[in-house]
């Protein structure tokens, strides 16, 4: 990946993308729970006491980590997001829990070698502009045999609910770029033979791949505002003027009608639960 490719992410996601993620925190921590619930059961499944959150957003996994395990564990978050680490910030101080939130790329930041116990991420790790050279960063990072646990998207057509508004928008946003399984994005980690090639490529070992689903839910009167924010489509919108966004949304709300059910909508998540161990010692000066 290029130079260019991790200058867009970084804009992306302090601009218009994290910007999205804050306006929207309380619906995507309610449509994500089930989510946060496992991986949060994963990470506590490890002598757990020097954590790290890849990608943590506004803090809800990492909060979420940190009051199950309680004093004297210590967990960080870290993310690319100025936006979204200020939310999570936030939340931590509200929390008075024993959190602290990072503002950096986790592709480059210097983090302490050798010193967590577990690498967690829930959507957090496939964005990078240079995956390898991410995932051997965080390496560094873990303790010998520490662990590393986190969840991502399966491909574009097993989690319809995902792409459909930019399918019902293709005639609406024509500008809008194809799905590419092996950019940065939200679907960059969706090949599980990726997966395992970039994690064995940077050191990682006992690397476990596995499909898995959640059902997610939220109230139906969150549609409009998650068509409107989320995603390409989302991103899209707010750059065209108030109406025509509103006949766009229009015109793409009834492809969700599948999913709405009642007063809530429903959807499945299909992930790919990841997890490998730091078996090397190459941190070591």
């Amino acid at each position: 990946m290029t130079a260019t490719s991790r200058q867009q992410q970084q804009q992306l996601w302090n601009g218009v993308g994290g910007e999205a993620w804050v306006q929207s925190q309380a619906l995507l921590d309610q449509m994500f729970r089930p989510i946060e619930q496992r991986l949060t059961e994963h990470v506590l499944a490890e002598p757990a006491r020097e954590v790290l959150d890849v990608g943590c957003g506004t803090g809800a996994t990492t909060l979420a980590v940190a009051e199950c395990l309680g004093e004297p564990a210590r967990c960080v978050g870290v993310d690319v997001s100025g936006p979204m680490v200020q939310a999570a910030q936030a939340r931590a101080a509200q929390s008075g829990m024993n959190v602290e939130f990072i503002h950096a790329d986790a592709q480059t930041h210097p983090f302490e070698d050798g010193l967590r116990d577990v690498i967690f991420s829930r959507f957090g790790v496939m964005f990078f502009a240079d995956p390898v050279t991410a995932f051997s960063n965080l390496r560094h990072g873990v303790k010998i045999g520490g662990r590393l646990h986190f969840v991502c998207w399966r491909r574009p057509e097993d989690n319809p609910f995902m792409t459909a508004a930019e399918r019902a928008a293709v005639s609406w946003l024509p500008e809008l770029p194809p799905r590419d399984p092996t950019m940065p994005g939200q679907f960059g980690l969706s090949q599980p033979e990726r997966i395992r090639a970039i994690l064995g490529a940077s050191g990682w070992s006992d690397i476990s791949v596995q499909a898995d689903d959640a059902s997610c839910v939220f109230p139906e009167t969150e549609l409009t505002h998650y068509l409107a924010r989320m995603g390409p489509v989302g991103r899209a919108l707010q750059t065209v003027g108030t109406a025509r966004r509103e006949q766009i949304i229009d015109a793409i709300r009834p492809a969700f009608s599948p999913f709405v059910d009642g007063a809530l909508v429903r959807f499945t998540a299909a992930c790919w639960w990841v997890s490998a161990r730091n078996d090397s010692e190459s941190w070591r000066s």
